[in-house]
């Protein structure tokens, strides 16, 4: 009896106490700080300190299960029975890539498979691996995406997104959308890969949260920021089918204190590549380039629970396209030249409050963009020369940009059972664009301003069910009235490694000039241009979305798929109308016109053996179509499907590494047959009319070789591979200075062999 009495008196003593556990959260030797760390069934957590230092205090007695999370780490578990202060270290390992932390889907750090919205990750190491020299070449192994080049001459590109064109997506720097209609023209190809640490996409509206302009959905660049002491610098030599040299230098390098409360990063990258003619005409069918891009990331974190980031970058881009003669481009029998000078800024703040629990975020973006140019065909006719000669049309541009704004977020551990993220906030953008070439009567001057208030509820009902659910509200200074655009998605896991979700979102496009619309082709010996409707109204989206989600892991092999029905439809759709010709070339005009419907699915497919296999790939199949048929080209029969759009497009991707020094890499790009507008004015074409592509298997494939320690803590990468290997490049380009520059599709490059090297010093 006596021994019961004791056993009770010590269980209600332990009870009346009170313990803390306390440790240290590392990886690799290396502290970990801002680590999360959590208790689920009593609901308390707290995150370690930037020396990866964390303490509990307040726990009683029982038996308990600590939950430690990191951005781009397994989560590790521990249980524990508390009956006395208890220490408990963890050592982290890096995850498989298949559950990342993400922000892009909710504007909050989030776990990839607990997101309600499906977001797409394309790490700085998979861009290597693919052998992508900027942006554009990277994007493209993103399921639902295609990047499609659009000009002969200046190669302009753009991205769409379930079959969208490049102004229903919005692409950001850091969250932040600094990447201007005009300076997105080029942009993809323009933002070099050492300067990316990670690329996150979303497919369909994300207007609740990023405002006008994402209603195919969101690519966020992700710049590098420090993280460790080092150095690397690589060249890589590219020759475009035999005869083009294409050169690209990358340096990085980052300094990070030792109690890793603030650090600084170096990004540099210089291009030089010559311009090449396929075809044989002393026309280019891809521009010269001349590139230098560099940058810095900065981060301060003042104290434990708060953080202060800036990112800097600076590019400076001259590309020449057209008749191959060096001297002034007037004087060339056509040309197109650019000389872009960009400046993107970011500033965020990050104050974390409440246990952890309240943070709130300020932040400032601007960018600026100083462009020169010039866009011309040489006359035949003597009277048309004097006049050309006496006015060329040489034309500036310039773009601004700046945001400003603020968001709040607080957890409410304790909602009717569940935890719930609500997120408040409110930004401010403006962007001024004007672009004008006095020769051609052609001037586009738009400032767009815009206020926009949103609100987010990210409620975990239970481990199993997430909803997430959201309004935004726009006022827009080229519409009357606000833009209300709510949002709804829904997450099911029924098991850890299974995920169904549903998408309801709506969104918007701003009566406005877009890239496309910047931009000004050649057609039939003239220049083609666009203007607006004075009666343009505000193009509106409805996006549903459904999808499944299931990765099944072991303990040396992974695999999963990922499939998604989209539906999306377009009010008041924009188009672009044929209005005539004048003196210079085609018009065109853009207008409000019928309903169109975007639909389809898209199917990813996934496998890792051990990390020595892994292979990815998507599949799109869809349909773009008007409700009526659009005459694209005055006095042809009109046609409901959008143009450049294939109905079926998809990559894959396989890397192989036996071991800890050889990597390889073979890749695949399909690009489906679609419809394209072909005027008349070159040899080869005598009349208007829209034709049907032929579709384009695009391989390639990359060798690489690192050489440890040959310097202490560095190590030199030897690589080499070939691009587009069976050269599936378009065959049926148009020649001379009177091409249509716009009757252009496929493949980016022709077979480009590349040699390269790169270091890393610790």
């Amino acid at each position: 009896m006596r021994s019961i009495i004791i056993i009770i008196f010590t269980i209600l003593s332990l009870g009346a106490q009170e313990f803390k556990i306390e440790g240290q959260i590392k990886s690799y030797g290396e502290n970990l700080p801002y680590a999360n760390i959590i208790i689920r069934n009593i609901k308390k957590g707290t995150i370690s300190d930037v020396n990866g230092k964390y303490s509990l205090d307040g726990i009683s007695f029982g038996v308990y299960t600590l939950e430690v999370s990191y951005s781009g780490y397994n989560i590790e578990k521990k249980k524990i029975e508390l009956i006395n202060d208890t220490i408990i270290d963890f050592n982290l390992t890096k995850n498989n890539n298949l559950d990342e932390i993400v922000i892009t889907g909710t504007r909050t750090f989030k776990r990839e498979t607990n997101s309600p919205v499906i977001v797409n990750i394309l790490t700085n190491e998979s861009l290597d691996k693919v052998q992508a020299c900027s942006l554009s070449d990277g994007l493209k192994f993103q399921p639902g995406l295609r990047v499609e080049t659009d000009c002969q001459t200046c190669n302009y590109t753009q991205l769409r997104m379930n079959g969208l064109a490049g102004g229903y997506s919005q692409i950001v720097v850091n969250g932040r959308p600094v990447i201007s209609p005009l300076t997105g023209m080029y942009a993809l190809e323009q933002i070099p890969v050492n300067m990316i640490e990670r690329i996150e996409t979303i497919r369909g509206g994300g207007s609740t949260l990023y405002g006008s302009s994402a209603i195919g959905g969101v690519v966020n660049i992700i710049t590098k920021t420090p993280q460790s002491n080092r150095l690397e610098f690589s060249y890589t030599n590219q020759i475009i089918n035999k005869t083009t040299n294409d050169e690209i230098f990358n340096l990085n390098t980052s300094v990070v204190s030792k109690t890793k409360s603030h650090g600084i990063s170096f990004f540099l990258n210089k291009r030089d590549r010559e311009y090449y003619d396929d075809n044989g005409d002393n026309f280019s069918e891809l521009p010269s380039i001349e590139n230098i891009s560099l940058g810095t990331n900065f981060f301060l974190q003042p104290s434990e629970n708060q953080k202060i980031e800036s990112s800097i970058s600076f590019i400076d881009e001259f590309r020449y396209g057209g008749e191959m003669i060096s001297g002034y481009p007037h004087l060339n029998q056509q040309a197109e030249e650019r000389n872009h000078k960009v400046l993107i800024g970011t500033l965020d703040y990050q104050i974390n409050f409440n246990d952890g629990n309240s943070s709130i975020i300020s932040y400032l973006a601007t960018q600026l963009t100083d462009r020169s140019h010039y866009t011309g065909i040489f006359p035949d006719e003597e009277d048309e020369i004097n006049t050309h000669l006496n006015n060329p049309p040489y034309g500036t541009s310039t773009a601004k940009t700046f945001q400003v704004g603020i968001q709040l977020n607080h957890k409410f551990n304790n909602f009717f059972n569940g935890a719930n993220v609500i997120t408040l906030g409110s930004e401010i953008l403006e962007d001024k664009v004007l672009d004008e070439i006095s020769s051609y009567n052609y001037k586009i001057d738009q400032t767009s301003k815009s206020i926009g208030f949103f609100l987010q509820s990210d409620w975990e009902i239970s481990p199993e069910i997430n909803l997430l659910s959201g309004v935004r509200v726009d006022k827009h200074n080229f519409l009357e009235n606000l833009i209300v655009s709510p949002r709804i998605s829904t997450l099911y896991k029924p098991i850890s490694n299974l995920q169904f979700r549903v998408n309801w979102t709506t969104g918007f496009r701003a009566p406005q000039a877009f890239d496309t619309d910047l931009h000004i082709a050649f057609a039939g010996g003239g220049v083609s241009r666009v203007s607006l409707s004075e009666n343009l109204r505000e193009e509106r989206s409805n996006s549903f979305s459904a999808s499944i989600n299931y990765d099944y892991p072991t303990e040396n092999f992974i695999y999963g798929f990922t499939v998604e029905g989209f539906y999306t439809k377009l009010n008041n759709a924009f188009l672009l109308t044929s209005i005539g010709e004048d003196d210079f070339g085609e018009r065109f005009e853009k207008q409000n016109g019928a309903n169109a419907i975007v639909k389809g699915f898209t199917v990813e497919l996934r496998a890792n053996y051990k990390k020595k296999i892994q292979l990815d790939g998507g599949f799109n199949i869809q349909s773009s179509r008007y409700k009526n048929a659009v005459e694209y080209i005055e006095g042809l029969n009109p046609v409901r499907d959008f143009l450049r759009t294939p109905n079926k497009y998809g990559f894959a991707n396989l890397n192989f590494t036996p071991n800890s020094s050889l990597n390889g890499n073979i890749n695949l790009i399909y690009t489906g047959h679609m419809k394209l507008a072909h005027f008349s004015g070159a040899p080869e074409q005598q009349f208007d009319e829209i034709v049907n592509s032929r579709s384009f298997y695009e391989m390639s494939f990359k060798l690489s070789y690192k050489f440890k320690e040959i310097i202490k803590k560095s190590s030199i990468e030897m690589f080499t591979g070939m691009k587009n290997i069976f050269n599936a490049f378009q065959k049926d380009f148009d020649s001379g200075k009177n091409r249509d520059s716009n009757y252009v599709y496929g493949p980016a490059n022709p077979r480009t062999i590349f040699i390269g090297f790169k270091m890393n010093i610790l």
